[in-house]
């Protein structure tokens, strides 16, 4: 029986080893074919001299034929030429040329002036179309290219994942398979995984052995028992019910920390729908994340498109996505979607509750503050929206947290409430200020701290706390 169970687990290591590598050589593979597409075609915002010289030449075929009274082809053809930048200038601001933008021997000299000016527009119109198709193109490929480094990144994060947990199955199968059968459970198969942050997940192949079903946390609570002497919980994808017939469950070793969260918001005046949107949401693990998305401008359109953002991010994180490729994979699909969208911050907080480890992801987003017994410290970051500009790349702090700590996360309109020119310094003077409270009475304070300043909400204005506060058996 021993000798069996030693080759079990090293089977299992050995899948293990080999998904990892597998996973690697496909981010691998991945990361190549970006490469392969990432030459030095770069957009260009303006019409190029080569652009010009051939809508001349165009108009002087159409229009001039024989005509060789005219020397501005042959003039602009010069390396030193500064008509022909003119030229093109004028264009890009008018949309069209003018006589009054010809030289002066054109005005007097030419014979068929407003068609050859109907030819020279119709050709340059022409260019500026093809020059925008051809920026929008690249701007779509780059952002191919970039999604194939982002699932490169993420499958080396998932490979990096799978060759860190450590199998201690065996350390504990023969005491966890004992202490079920006293509860009438039968454990056929079971893997238990520790990873990196010290978290433990379990497998269990079990059915009742009396005929009768036992809750999934029940189960959790005899693995706290036998385990270490902890607190277990049934993932949110596992079954709830164990009956006579085998089935896997997934149970996860809590943290040694718990969150309390706590929000309040208002819309702008007038308006029924708060462009802010937030989410509190759990992702695999141990990890819990808070998001705020703030979409440009205010009422139903702005909802939609915070909504869309935190929704596709939260989406993301529960299916174990780390926070900064969920973050770069959205904006991705933003800029994808278009310039008719608008674009919206995003300001992401993920707590590992066994580390009390706090990493604070924004694009675009006011600072975040934290409350802790030294003060009050403030996170802040660059103003450029999502799906704004192609490559941007999140801002990423991390902060280790302990007991009693507070997290203060705000949309712009709270801040823009204030008064002074110094917004930050104003709130973090406000917290350092305030007594000890539950988190939603917290952020409840905030926001009417804020409203007092203005005779009435000229923004949307959302305000997230959380609490994080040691475990205690």
């Amino acid at each position: 029986m021993f000798s069996r169970n030693n080759k079990d687990v090293k089977n299992r290591l050995d899948v293990n080893h080999y998904t990892a590598r597998r996973l690697g050589d496909m981010a691998e593979s991945l990361n190549q074919l970006a490469k392969a597409f990432d030459d030095e075609i770069e957009k260009n915002g303006q019409l190029s001299r080569g652009d010009g010289l051939a809508a001349m030449q165009a108009s002087a075929t159409l229009v001039c034929e024989n005509c060789s009274q005219c020397n501005l082809y042959a003039d602009s053809e010069k390396e030193d030429s500064y008509y022909l930048y003119y030229l093109l200038r004028a264009f890009e601001q008018k949309g069209h040329i003018d006589h009054d933008d010809m030289p002066q021997m054109f005005q007097t000299g030419c014979r068929k002036q407003d068609a050859y000016l109907a030819q020279l527009n119709r050709s340059l119109g022409r260019a500026t179309m093809n020059l925008s198709w051809k920026n929008r193109f690249l701007e779509s490929r780059d952002a191919v290219v970039s999604q194939f480094r982002e699932m490169s990144v993420i499958l080396e994060e998932f490979s990096h994942q799978i060759d860190q947990a450590r199998d201690i199955t065996e350390e504990y199968e023969y005491i966890i398979k004992k202490y079920f059968r006293k509860y009438h459970m039968a454990v056929g198969n079971l893997l238990l995984l520790e990873y990196e942050n010290g978290q433990k997940e379990a497998f269990l192949t079990v059915r009742t052995t009396n005929g009768r079903c036992v809750t999934s946390k029940e189960a959790a609570e005899l693995m706290g028992d036998v385990v270490d002497d902890s607190r277990w919980r049934p993932a949110g994808d596992s079954r709830s019910i164990i009956t006579k017939q085998y089935a896997t469950i997934r149970l996860l070793e809590d943290g040694g920390y718990h969150l309390i969260y706590g929000a309040s918001r208002i819309p702008r005046q007038g308006e029924r729908y708060s462009g802010d949107n937030y989410t509190f949401c759990e992702s695999q693990g141990s990890q819990v994340v808070m998001s705020l998305s703030d979409g440009m401008g205010s009422g139903e359109t702005a909802s939609k498109e915070s909504k869309q953002v935190v929704e596709l991010t939260e989406q993301l994180l529960e299916t174990g996505f780390s926070a900064r490729a969920a973050l770069k994979l959205v904006n991705t699909v933003l800029l994808l979607a278009g310039v008719e969208q608008h674009p919206a911050t995003l300001d992401v907080s993920c707590i590992d509750l066994h580390t009390g480890v706090l990493e604070v992801m924004k694009l675009g987003a006011v600072p975040t503050f934290i409350i802790g017994d030294e003060g009050v410290e403030i996170l802040e970051a660059g103003q450029v929206p999502m799906g704004i500009i192609n490559g941007v790349e999140p801002v990423l702090m991390s902060r280790k947290m302990w007991d009693g700590n507070r997290i203060v996360m705000v949309s712009d309109g709270v801040l823009d409430a204030l008064p002074g020119d110094d917004k930050e310094q104003v709130m973090k003077q406000y917290l350092e200020s305030v007594e000890e409270m539950g988190p939603q009475e917290l952020a409840d304070q905030i926001l009417e701290f804020a409203v007092s300043f203005i005779p009435a909400p000229r923004d949307d204005m959302t305000v997230l706390t959380a609490g994080l506060w040691k475990r205690h058996s």
